[in-house]
């Protein structure tokens, strides 16, 4: 596999997913995450906002210039149009760009399509070939259907927050939308299932996403552990019941770094490099869950060891000893690491707004039919008279929308 290449003329004909149309309707998270996803490998995604009501993503976390930065990642490869899809003339040109959609993305609360009438009937009607993508904190369906939802909700109602934390510490909940994006990742994965089913069928369907259920997924065996065992997982910090050693330790020179050793040779190989070989011949030591109930045996011996050198000199040291470590990174090293340079994982572009900016390029790396990111998140309603033109409508009409308030 190759590093991501820079985006050339003429790469969309050769992405993957190129010739496939998404409109994205959905905001803030989840939702346009999919429609990202499927746009940085060659969908044509059409970002559709209200006119006076922008995706609220526009205004989280920090700005330059007045300028959203967040937008310019989840906003990517997106064309931008306004549409008040509550109005008569919003109504009418969403029914005529789903005509020639492959995918409408959208995070409603249940029933305000509906109520538009713009539901599945009358959108399967104008294009049977649709897939609709309905993503929502508890689905279409069931008692918590039509409360607000968000992927705060999600990480404390799944589980994850209660098992996260310290052991005499609250529940934690994530300081980034860990919830929402494993919900886009799923979305999109989603979407792409119900595309080749449509391949046999000829006919396109629902995709109903319960940000709530996702993450469960990612959450691992636990329903099963209690549900067999009535075993509930508590919160154990930086460790597990798994393996130890497994935590986090200060260097020397006051950074830290991380150690796993879910494989067993791994764990002898960290006794041996910090001198405790005596450990691997206690009877307890053979197994993860042994290891895991001497932690504080283990964690003495590897972050008393650890302590007296520095970074580099553990870091180095653990690598010839073939154990497995990694340094605590913030962003600024993450950017500067060598690894992810070489895998390409940040792209650099112009965007007429901010001028150069790096962010994340695409999530994986195809040896034939690459990704690119070939625009950062553009300005509100950008598009809007250039796509709308494509669609076959007059200047008489967009001035008859605009006065309407639908554009």
């Amino acid at each position: 596999m190759t590093p991501h290449t820079p985006h050339t003329p003429g790469a969309e004909a050769t992405a993957p997913l190129a010739g496939l149309r998404v409109l994205d309707l959905a905001t803030l998270f989840a939702g346009p995450i999919a429609a990202t996803m499927l746009g940085d490998f060659g969908a044509e995604v059409i970002k559709v906002e209200h006119p006076t009501k922008p995706d609220p993503s526009r205004g989280h976390g920090p700005s330059k210039n007045g300028v959203g930065l967040w937008w310019k990642l989840l906003g990517r490869n997106k064309r931008t149009i306004t549409l008040d899809l509550s109005r008569p003339g919003g109504r009418r040109t969403l029914l005529r760009l789903a005509a020639g959609a492959d995918v409408i993305v959208e995070n409603f609360r249940p029933g305000t399509l509906e109520r538009w009438e713009l539901g599945w009937p009358e959108l399967s009607a104008v294009n049977p070939r649709l897939v609709l993508a309905r993503v929502t904190g508890f689905g279409q369906f069931g008692p918590y259907a039509p409360r607000p939802g968000f992927g705060t909700l999600a990480e404390a109602l799944s589980g994850f927050a209660a098992i996260t934390g310290e052991p005499d510490g609250p529940p934690t909940l994530p300081p980034f939308g860990l919830a929402d994006a494993i919900a886009g990742l799923a979305t999109a994965y989603a979407v792409m299932t119900a595309l080749a089913a449509r391949e046999r069928t000829g006919e396109g369907q629902i995709v109903d996403m319960a940000i709530i259920e996702p993450i469960l997924t990612v959450l691992g065996p636990q329903p099963l552990w209690y549900d067999q065992l009535g075993y509930v997982q508590p919160r154990t910090g930086n460790r597990t019941r798994n393996n130890a050693p497994r935590n986090t330790y200060r260097t020397s020179d006051g950074t830290w770094v991380a150690v796993s050793t879910s494989a067993q040779s791994v764990a002898e190989r960290v006794m041996r490099l910090v001198g405790r070989p005596e450990l691997i011949e206690e009877p307890w030591f053979a197994t993860g869950a042994g290891r895991a109930a001497h932690a504080d045996v283990l964690d003495e011996a590897v972050g008393g060891w650890i302590a007296r050198h520095t970074r580099t000199e553990a870091l180095a040291a653990f690598e010839k000893a073939q154990a497995a470590i990694a340094p605590i990174q913030d962003v600024r090293d993450v950017m500067a690491d060598p690894q992810y340079r070489a895998l390409g994982t940040f792209t650099t572009l112009y965007d007429p707004e901010l001028g150069r900016l790096r962010m994340q390029n695409v999530l994986f790396r195809l040896s034939a039919t690459p990704g690119a990111v070939r625009w950062a998140g553009r300005p509100h309603g950008a598009d809007t008279d250039a796509v709308l033109t494509e669609l076959g409508l007059t200047p008489e009409e967009l001035a008859a929308l605009r006065a309407e308030g639908a554009l």
